[in-house]
């Protein structure tokens, strides 16, 4: 009998590269290159390429594990793991009220799930307390992109019009490692004749593939981006025609700007002035440019604000809402895009309306069957989500994250987590999250489930069911059924990801985020839509799509945002005035040297299923810091000998890495691993006043010495 091949894509990073499964007759399933998708054209990185080896039985959870009273996690009916759930939150909810019930969800979430999720929460539990891992992800770029644009979406063009671009700056990403089959765009891009400037304290490998390296002080983004719109106006660059007929709020950002000149931005960033001249010389010249963002500038205190300079230095030089030119956040997680665009992010109803929103509120309610009254407003943001448990949050439900490795200050969350009166995690592993869970439900994977996610261009995709999961594997939707009819909401949550999904289109319908002329036929055919993407107008004299009667147009989607006008009420893009302020701490006597974190090419995120994969183990085996020949020196470690980092909030010991691709100021951990070397024990969960991002990218520690 031949094996069916299911064209698919991968469960990783925001390019969602497109794959083809195959099952083989032993049980396994094959992974092949899928060479008409256009964002990969058939490349896969290791993490994509080894993506089945999770599914194996021997990998991940076959039961639902429930502690007992010994304190052991032992197998379980999902009949009792369900009831135990549901009296758990009951009982929550009844003693000390429905926000002492906290949610968290993940951005590797379908559409469909984070849609439900979000659901749930507001509608079964009547909770605000709900926020997820993204929140750590692209907030501070969302922010930032929503002042500037009045709507965020990852990158407003395609990612093959980076090639024909003149010039992009990439600031704060490793892409080499962190989304490797994107490399080709950036290397099109020098064929073509175009410049590539990457913006990193590390020369990584991405940095070796750049026209120009600037290696800034870890937390000077923002004075850095500046400083270049300084000089722009100096050596007058500005597109005043663009400013004055497009913009609005150039002369206060101007003003701003002016107050950071060259040799003042040099001493805070290190960068010298004549590769800031350099810098705007190569962006300006060309006729087109673009600045993509990643966690580097994102992740910090001031991580809007850092955004927000980049995009004036966009606006200034007319490079927005042009074609080949303007600027993009390189998401990171699968669906961190369309994970926080239809519910389970703290501020925000599904179709990405704001929660506070009384229209919003009626449009979505109607949807649901609820009154809008009845809808909590916001709640918490990712971080004080986490810190509240355990006291103004009692019981939690968390889906497809792993906090304990993955948040900062980790050993105080994960303190937290322990102080719950109530844990349930619904996981494909067990992760060091659910390790400590009173409740772990065995669910499906991305090859054994049907739904859609968007990725970092704003394309939705379909996932297709390749293989029949597991017996005792259920789904995210059944287990948000299950749920809520034990919870006494017997209507409202499907187990077909396609009916969630005719839900959501209707939910969306005429948000910023429309999905509503999208359907699963169509992602089918095309590969994909660009959103938004709303219902048609009837041809016919009919309704339109959503009503089922008529005879509707097809939108084709929205590859490229902004061409005519901005999503602001008036069409004109906003110049933000921001000032450079310092990282929320800064080094000092007792702390001298700056720690900034970041991903290896082999392992992903909080490492919980690549850490078990055998393949990717044996090329990223564990922890490591890495720090200059002079700090290694003046330590007096030896390449391997471990190293002890220290911050205020906790210790990390892995083996030194020594390479003078870094400052001699600065020491890099990667984040991917628990225990003694988990480097978010140390970072610092200051957050940014506007999007709740906690600076991940740049903390004050010590170096120790440590006896093998």
């Amino acid at each position: 009998m031949q094996s069916t091949v299911t064209p698919t894509h991968c469960p990783y990073c925001a390019l969602q590269c497109g794959m083809n499964l195959t099952p083989a007759p032993d049980g396994t399933v094959e992974v092949s290159e899928r060479a008409d998708f256009p964002v990969n054209r058939g490349a896969l990185c290791g993490k994509g390429r080894t993506a089945a080896a999770v599914l194996a039985p021997g990998v991940r959870l076959t039961s639902p594990l429930v502690r007992d009273e010994g304190g052991t996690l032992v197998s379980a009916s999902w009949d009792e793991a369900l009831d135990r759930i549901a009296a758990e939150l009951g009982r929550t909810r009844a003693e000390y009220g429905p926000d002492a019930l906290g949610v968290f969800g993940g951005g590797g979430l379908t559409n469909e799930k984070a849609y439900t999720l979000g659901k749930f929460a507001r509608v079964v539990l009547g909770t605000s307390q709900i926020d997820y891992n993204g929140r750590f992800c692209m907030s501070s770029a969302a922010a930032a992109g929503i002042k500037a644009f009045g709507l965020d979406r990852g990158l407003p063009f395609p990612l093959e019009d980076i090639p024909k671009s003149g010039c992009v700056i990439l600031v704060g990403s490793n892409l080499a490692e962190t989304m490797p089959p994107s490399l080709r765009f950036f290397t099109e891009l020098r064929e073509n004749g175009g410049t590539l400037i990457v913006i990193d304290p590390r020369r990584t490998r991405t940095a070796e593939q750049a026209d120009l390296h600037l290696a800034p002080r870890p937390g000077t983004d923002l004075a850095l981006a500046l400083g270049l719109l300084h000089l722009v106006i100096a050596e007058g660059r500005v597109d005043e025609e663009y400013v004055r007929e497009r913009t609005a709020g150039w002369e206060d950002a101007r003003a701003a700007a002016m107050a950071h000149w060259p040799e003042y931005v040099e001493r805070i960033t290190g960068v010298s002035v004549p590769q800031l001249r350099r810098t705007v010389r190569m962006f300006c010249e060309p006729e087109s440019a673009m600045v993509l963002t990643a966690r580097g500038p994102e992740q910090q205190s001031k991580g809007t604000d850092t955004v927000g300079a980049w995009i004036n230095l966009c606006l200034a030089t007319g490079r927005a809402g042009r074609p080949l030119s303007g600027y993009g956040c390189l998401t990171g997680q699968g669906n961190g895009q369309g994970g926080r665009e239809h519910g389970q992010k703290a501020d925000q109803l599904p179709g990405y309306r704001k929660l506070d929103d009384p229209a919003a509120r009626a449009h979505v309610a109607e949807v649901w069957g609820v009154d809008p009254d009845s809808l909590p407003g916001p709640g918490r943001s990712a971080y004080e989500l986490l810190d509240a448990l355990g006291s103004d949050i009692r019981s939690l439900l968390l889906m497809a994250s792993n906090p304990v490795v993955s948040a900062p200050r980790a050993a105080h969350v994960e303190e937290r987590i322990r102080s719950l009166d109530f844990l349930a995690v619904c996981d494909v592993v067990l992760s060091e999250t659910a390790a400590l869970a009173d409740v772990v439900l065995p669910v499906t994977q991305w090859a054994e489930e049907t739904g859609t996610t968007t990725n970092l261009e704003g394309r939705v995709l379909l996932r297709r069911r390749a293989i029949t999961p597991p017996d005792g594997i259920r789904s995210d939707l059944e287990v948000l059924h299950e749920l809520a009819a034990r919870l006494g909401v017997e209507k409202g949550f499907p187990t077909d990801p396609e009916e969630v999904f005719e839900e959501l289109r209707r939910a969306s319908a005429g948000g910023a985020a429309d999905y509503s002329g999208i359907t699963y036929r169509r992602l089918a055919e095309e590969d994909g839509v660009f959103w938004p993407c709303p219902v048609g107008e009837a041809a016919d004299g009919g309704e339109d799509a959503l009503s089922g009667e008529g005879t509707p147009t097809v939108h084709p989607g929205t590859p490229r945002l902004f061409l005519d006008r901005f999503a602001t009420p008036d069409g004109r893009a906003r110049f933000v005035p921001v000032s450079h302020r310092a990282i929320a701490e800064e080094p000092d006597d007792e702390y001298p040297v700056l720690l900034t974190t970041g991903r290896v090419v082999a392992q992903y995120q909080s490492g919980a299923q690549t850490r078990r994969v055998a393949e990717l183990n044996a090329a990223a085996p564990g922890p490591f810091v890495e720090l200059h020949p002079r700090l290694a020196a003046r330590l007096g470690a030896a390449e391997g000998d471990p190293v002890a980092v220290v911050s205020r909030r906790g210790r990390a010991v892995a083996p030194a890495r020594i390479t003078d691709a870094i400052r001699p100021d600065t020491v890099f951990m990667p984040f991917h691993w628990p225990g003694e070397g988990r480097a978010n024990t140390l970072t610092n969960p200051a957050l940014d006043p506007t999007s709740r991002m906690p600076e991940f990218k740049a903390c004050a520690v010590r170096l120790e010495t440590v006896e093998a």
